[in-house]
């Protein structure tokens, strides 16, 4: 059957999930100015919370009495990968082009092995390290546009900076999730779109109340139902997933797909350009993975 044989292929689940990803970028650009960014992520996990109960509630209330034993755990995955990172990144697009953020967004492999190594003891080589280091300057190249300079006198551009921070929130998130509790993938993600949409409103009402608000509309409503559908259950279902199969370091690295995704989304639906400072970070982020893979191979051999 086809069915369970995508559900079991690793490499469909996380290209798939690469490439609704970076639609969620365009999307959260286009809508600069009719969605505001906050209104756009409560929306967005509230609506896939009410499908996910209606649909899936019997998985829901099997495995109550694990999700309240797991509660504080659950309360930080939804915090981390739910509530702040698409609201991070919805805020940096106000202010930054989709490719500037996609392709930082590829340097989330990196922090999520330093963030392993800092926080759950996995054992890094001296090349992972230059690895990391070498595709944080590839981040650095297209934050400061080019001028390593505006780093050092803290003059990033704040949209850049939004998206730096959700960089690590989500590597976080991915490196924690190896800690998943044991309950069903749908439990997971009813729960934690539940939990996050609960953060987020106090936010949403403050946005509100200051008047940024919603323009009614045909764009409002598909791009809502957009990231509510693909890049919102879709995708983080299929991501779950393949961290399940395959852990969060491999999993990771299908975020590599997101500039290149997106980049060709970017530049045929929202006319962004690319810049040489845009290859020059490519060109160190890829130099960088590269020199992880080539680590984790040396190991794997070792072992064997």
């Amino acid at each position: 059957m086809l069915l369970p044989r995508l559900w079991n292929s690793p490499y469909f689940l996380l290209t798939a999930t690469a490439l609704l990803w970076s639609g969620n970028f365009i999307v959260g650009r286009a809508v600069d100015g009719i969605v505001p960014p906050i209104a756009l992520a409560f929306w967005r996990w509230t609506g896939g919370t009410l499908i996910l109960l209606a649909l899936f509630r019997q998985h829901l209330r099997a495995d109550l009495p694990a999700i309240w034993r797991h509660l504080p755990f659950l309360l930080l995955l939804s915090l981390l990968g739910i509530a702040a990172f698409n609201t991070l990144v919805y805020i940096g697009l106000q202010e930054t082009t989709a490719v500037n953020a996609l392709l930082m967004q590829s340097a989330v492999p990196m922090v999520t092995l330093l963030l392993s190594f800092l926080l759950l003891g996995q054992r890094t080589s001296l090349l992972q390290i230059a690895g990391v280091a070498t595709s944080l300057a590839g981040v650095a190249a297209i934050a400061t546009r080019g001028r390593p300079q505006d780093l050092l006198a803290l003059a990033l551009n704040p949209g850049d900076a939004w998206i730096i921070a959700a960089v690590v929130v989500w590597g976080l998130y991915t490196t924690l999730l190896t800690r998943r509790p044991p309950i069903h993938p749908l439990s997971l993600l009813t729960v934690t779109f539940a939990m996050g949409a609960l953060m987020l409103a106090p936010l949403y009402v403050r946005e509100h109340m200051q008047g940024a608000r919603m323009v009614a509309g045909l764009p409002s409503i598909l791009a809502i139902g957009y990231v509510i559908l693909l890049p919102g259950i879709v995708a983080n279902f299929f991501f779950n997933r393949g961290v399940e199969l395959v852990g969060a370091g491999t999993a990771s690295l299908f975020t590599h797909l997101m500039p290149i995704f997106g980049t060709l989304l970017a530049v045929t639906f929202l006319g962004e350009r690319i810049h040489a400072f845009h290859l020059a970070g490519a060109v160190l982020i890829g130099a960088g993975i590269g020199l992880a893979t080539l680590a984790r191979r040396r190991a794997t051999a070792r072992v064997s």
